[in-house]
Order: structure tokens, then C-alpha cells, then sequence
């Protein structure tokens, strides 16, 4: 079976026909595949896709295949210019690549498929090619993907920030929740209303079918959700009120062992602080055994502690009622604890008593947990980024992991 067969089988192209393969040996062996267009064809422009006569034709360009046998392929074409009536005379457009990428379609796809497995770097490296070859790919494969996906039947989001640089500087998410599906929406730079505020402008009126929405207690988060989703559920994100409660911790455990250090007593308090901030079933046996010896102390860490896991019975509550009870019980023995970190949550917690609660009301209908599993994964990607530099390219590598973003059917995959 000839070269030319196996092209025409995998990645044929109307109008065009492939001529004699060459192999051109060397240190690096590669294959290059002549083409050129079927007689009494017309080319096309490739500002408004009509067919014209053809003005003259330019050298001949090379655009890179996907790799054979470990050999490179290049496609070798003269591009025509065309006389066309509405835009002048103008370069055509053909099938097998956009514009003057040096890339074909089907390898950008093909090296954007690789770099959601592999990073950016690695992915250069195994297929001979350059990092900002691989980019280009991927946000060919981002920008198809954003054009053809679909929006509608959205009921539930999430809204989180995650970091990105050291200095505070933080990217705001949006991410689906519905159950089955759980996606990357949107990216936006910063963590300020105007940031949401563009995302809901670009949601348009499907913002009135939400019926939940996730966030933690970020002020500017929470009005512009508010505003903009009224009818929605706003359900407070558990891991980052639990969060704030382990800070909290740490901080009067911080707080104490630099006391008892100034006093001059034991450091019993040294090596202490995974053995308070874990749940006890993930504790190993050193540091279990660690918690009994500092549990039979009386330490004001101690009872920042029994407060901490005092709290986790609070999502164990079958009802909305027993909840609220719950909490308000639990914020009433906070404030009398004299610990002024626990006492700083636990007014938190009471002035965001009714968004609390609507983590009982939408049990079982969304999971406000699949927000910070979507941040981890997010946070995976932003640390393997090697170059990434630009928010730009940050939000095209987070969208191609995330983002579940459909592509184009071919005649053929490559594995």
C-alpha cells in the first residue's frame, strides 16, 4: 500500500490530490508529500469562501503532518491567490490548515489530545516540535471547542478563586456542578465584582434557570451572586467554612506555644499542629497517639479543638431545623470560649447563618465538594506550566484540561 493511499484513507481533501511522497534522509528523516489542486478547480477566499479565478500563485509553503513511523511529514503547496469581487485579490483558503499556521488541523489536534496527558514542554519534546507549536494547538483545539459548546440546561454552578502567583494574585472560576457533569465554565482575571460581573454578562438570561450556587464567603462574590442569581439556591462552600475553622485553630495554637516558649515551661505543643488540623480517622498511629497525650492537657488549643470537631457534627444533621439549632448552639459556647480566633468564625458563621442552611436544603441535588476537586485539578495544571506566563495562556491550558470541550469528528483518530 502506497503513501499516498494511506493520506487519502486518513485525511482526504476535496479539490486536491496528493502527489509522489519524497523521503529526504538525514539526521533527521523526513517525508515530504506534494500537493496540488485538481484541474478545472477554483479557489476560494479566504475572507468570504467564494470561488474565484486564480491571480498567481505564491512559493511553496510547508506545513507539517502528523508524524509517520517516527518521520516528520510535511505537505508541500503553492498557495494561489484569488481575484475575488468582494475582497481583491486574496490568498485562498485550503482544507488541510488555517491561514498561514504551520501547523495542519489534524496534527494541532492531535498535539493538543497529547497535552492533556503529557505538559506542554514534554509533548514538544517527544514529537520534535516547539512549545509554542504545541500552544498554538491547543488553542486551536480551546477556540473550536468554546465556539461549539453548549450552555443550555445549565442548573447549578460553583464560583471559587484559585491563586496563581505569590502576591495575591488570584483567578476567578466558574465551574458546572449538575450532577454528570462538572466542567470549567469560565475564567476570569482577579476576584472582584467587576470579574463576576463579566461572567454573568456573557451567561446572558440563563442565569434565571440557575437553581443553585456555590461559593465560599467572599464578600464581592456574594452580592454580585446575589444580584445576579436571585432565584437561585446560594449554598456556602462546607470545605471553606471547615477552613476557616482550622485556621482558627492553628492560630490559638500558635498563639499558646509562643506563650508557654516566653514563660520558660515544656514545649508540649511542638510538633502539634497536623495532629489538631487532620480528622482523627486520617491520623497515623504516632500522631493518634500524639492527640491522646495533648487531649488530657488542659490547653486552650485543646479547646479550640473540641470546638473544631464540635462543628463537623453540624453537616450530620438530617434536617434544616436541627441544623440551625446546631449552629446556633455551637456559635453560643464559640463566643464564650475567651479564644478570639474561634470567636471571629463563629460571628462569621452567625452572620451567614441562612446560606449556611442551604447546604441542607440542596443535600443531594449538588455537590459543593466538586468545587475545590475541580480547584486541585486546576492548581495541577497551573504548577506543571511550564512558561506559562500570561493570564491568556493560563486560561487556555485550564479551559483544554477542565473545560470538557467538544471536538470535530474525523475519518480518522491517531493513537
Amino acid at each position: 500500500m502506497q503513501l499516498r493511499t494511506i493520506l487519502n484513507h486518513v485525511s482526504p481533501h476535496k479539490g486536491f490530490v496528493y502527489g509522489n511522497p519524497r523521503l529526504v534522509k538525514g539526521r533527521q528523516p523526513q517525508i515530504t508529500v506534494p500537493i496540488r489542486p485538481r484541474s478545472n478547480t477554483r479557489p476560494r477566499c479566504s475572507r468570504c469562501g467564494q470561488q474565484g479565478p486564480v491571480y498567481d500563485h505564491q512559493p511553496a509553503r510547508r506545513t507539517e503532518f502528523v508524524p509517520m513511523w517516527g518521520i516528520m511529514v510535511f505537505f508541500l503547496y503553492a498557495m494561489r491567490r484569488v481575484d475575488c469581487r468582494r475582497c481583491g485579490i486574496v490568498v485562498e483558503t485550503v482544507p488541510w490548515c488555517h491561514g498561514k499556521s504551520p501547523l495542519t488541523t489534524r496534527y494541532a489536534w492531535f498535539l493538543a489530545d497529547w497535552a492533556r496527558v503529557l505538559s506542554w514542554s514534554e509533548v514538544a519534546v517527544r514529537f520534535r516540535t516547539s512549545w509554542h507549536s504545541v500552544y498554538r494547538a491547543v488553542r486551536l483545539a480551546v477556540e473550536w471547542g468554546l465556539a461549539h459548546r453548549s450552555l443550555d440546561g445549565i442548573g447549578a454552578i460553583g464560583v471559587d478563586e484559585i491563586a496563581t502567583r505569590k502576591g495575591h494574585r488570584y483567578l476567578t472560576v466558574v465551574y458546572q456542578l449538575d450532577a454528570g457533569v462538572k466542567r470549567l465554565l469560565w475564567v476570569g482575571k482577579n476576584r472582584t465584582k467587576e470579574t463576576l460581573d463579566a461572567f454573568f454578562d456573557e451567561f446572558g438570561a440563563r442565569a434565571a434557570a440557575l437553581r443553585y450556587v456555590c461559593s465560599d464567603m467572599w464578600k464581592p462574590y456574594l452580592e454580585v451572586l446575589k444580584a445576579r442569581a436571585p432565584a437561585a439556591v446560594h449554598v456556602l462552600d462546607r470545605f471553606h467554612i471547615v477552613a476557616h475553622m482550622n485556621k482558627a485553630v492553628d492560630e490559638v495554637r500558635a498563639d499558646e506555644a509562643r506563650q508557654l516558649k516566653k514563660a520558660g515551661q515544656q514545649p508540649v505543643l511542638a510538633r502539634s499542629r497536623w495532629c489538631l488540623l487532620r480528622r482523627p480517622e486520617r491520623l497515623s498511629e504516632r500522631q493518634s497517639g500524639r492527640l491522646a497525650e495533648l487531649l488530657r492537657m488542659n490547653l486552650k488549643t485543646i479547646k479550640a479543638y473540641l470546638l473544631k470537631e464540635d462543628l463537623q457534627l453540624l453537616w450530620e444533621r438530617p434536617s434544616v431545623d436541627e441544623a440551625r439549632t446546631c449552629l446556633r448552639n455551637w456559635t453560643f459556647r464559640a463566643k464564650r470560649s475567651r479564644l478570639r480566633p474561634v470567636k471571629k468564625v463563629a460571628n462569621m458563621l452567625r452572620r451567614h447563618e441562612d446560606l449556611i442552611m442551604n447546604w441542607f436544603v440542596a443535600r443531594g441535588q449538588m455537590s459543593s465538594s466538586a468545587v475545590e476537586g475541580m480547584n486541585n485539578k486546576a492548581k495541577v495544571v497551573t504548577r506543571r506550566s511550564f512558561g506559562f506566563r500570561t493570564f491568556e495562556v493560563t486560561k487556555i491550558a485550564l479551559y483544554h484540561a477542565l473545560g470538557r470541550l467538544p471536538s470535530p469528528k474525523f475519518a480518522h483518530e491517531f493513537f
